[in-house]
């Protein structure tokens, strides 16, 4: 059933971005491990999964520890709220951080960086980064996280300031529906957010950037995501369903 549910969602992948003339493989498949036991995943990993998301970083650890036998090309992304006091074990678990709403974590995340890096024995010769997207509360309800859409700037200044963090780019939560258009409003004011934003800092930065990226989509909605521009989409129950 997983490698059935894995062809179906790459193919809902493939033909959306065909739809609206985008190179497939230029989004990124996360799959959403969530509650999942570390033998799927490792299932998962044997069927080409190479990125995961975890939801909290208690259940990260732990299937960490699972799953050292592992391909070492796994990228660890943490898909949800993050919580200030939960840094330190953020930095040791993900690559990925798509859930920065604020400057207070944000600068959270890179004290304890620092402390790893200012700790690291003489074999640890590179220095730890962590990408981060800043999470945008687009809908404005006041059950979402993510910092406000007239926010995004400010606080993208602030995480280019800091050494250990790379602006990846931006990510949202639309409100929860049954109807997968009722997201693309959400999703195409994160693109056009997207889009100011990578001007802003292309001219007024002094710094090298690549593209800011898009995290935004999920099992219902990935296709209009991607047609919005979605680089990477978050999937679990569309994958990890049992029928």
């Amino acid at each position: 059933m997983l490698a059935e549910n894995l062809a179906r969602i790459r193919q809902r992948i493939h033909q959306a971005c065909q739809r609206c003339g985008r190179d497939p493989h230029a989004v990124t498949l996360v799959c959403v491990t969530k509650t999942i036991p570390s033998e799927i995943i490792r299932q998962a990993l044997a069927l080409g999964v190479t990125d995961i998301g975890e939801n909290r970083v208690q259940e990260a650890r732990a299937k960490q520890a699972e799953l050292t036998a592992s391909p070492k090309s796994i990228r660890w992304h943490m898909v949800g709220h993050l919580q200030r006091n939960k840094a330190k074990d953020a930095v040791e678990l993900f690559e990925v951080v798509h859930s920065v709403d604020s400057v207070v974590l944000a600068e959270a995340l890179e004290q304890q960086l620092e402390k790893r890096e200012q700790g690291a024995g003489s074999r640890e010769q590179a220095k730890r980064f962590v990408e981060v997207f800043l999470q945008v509360n687009v809908s404005g309800e006041m059950t979402k996280f993510g910092c406000r859409p007239d926010d995004v700037e400010v606080l993208a200044h602030r995480v280019t300031e800091l050494p250990h963090l790379r602006l990846s780019g931006l990510m949202t939560m639309p409100p929860l529906s049954d109807n997968p258009e009722d997201a693309r409003p959400h999703f195409r004011r994160l693109r056009e957010l997207r889009d100011a934003l990578q001007q802003y800092v292309h001219s007024a930065l002094p710094i090298p950037h690549s593209p800011l990226l898009l995290s935004m989509g999920m099992s219902n909605d990935c296709e209009v995501a991607i047609e919005e521009g979605a680089d990477l989409v978050r999937i679990g129950t569309a994958i990890f369903k049992s029928e």
